[in-house]
């Protein structure tokens, strides 16, 4: 039991040890004419998906507003302003202008 056990670790220390390796490689030859071919630490850390589409995922993101009629939340854009107030569909529009004019 316990050799299994090490056969199991053995592979999964293996596994990671062969990614990271490969990584590098990878890094140093997507590096090679940038700064990081110097062998020094890269400056420009990025994360796992980017700086570049994390400031697409910025740009792209818009405010949402609460329905006044039933609560759910739409995009800004795609919601109907009326009477000083946030709708997701013209229908709740219509029904809280009816209930207001009662």
């Amino acid at each position: 039991m316990r050799q299994l056990l090490l056969l199991i670790l053995l592979v999964f220390v293996g596994r990671w040890l062969m990614k990271t390796i490969r990584a590098a490689e990878a890094a140093r030859a997507s590096g090679a004419n940038g700064s990081a071919s110097t062998g020094g630490p890269r400056t420009d850390r990025r994360g796992p998906f980017g700086s570049r589409s994390a400031q697409a995922a910025r740009s792209l993101a818009e405010p949402v507003v609460r329905c006044a009629a039933c609560g759910v939340h739409a995009p800004k854009s795609e919601s109907l302003f009326a009477e000083g107030q946030y709708f997701c569909c013209a229908e709740h529009a219509r029904r809280h202008a009816a209930r207001a004019a009662r």
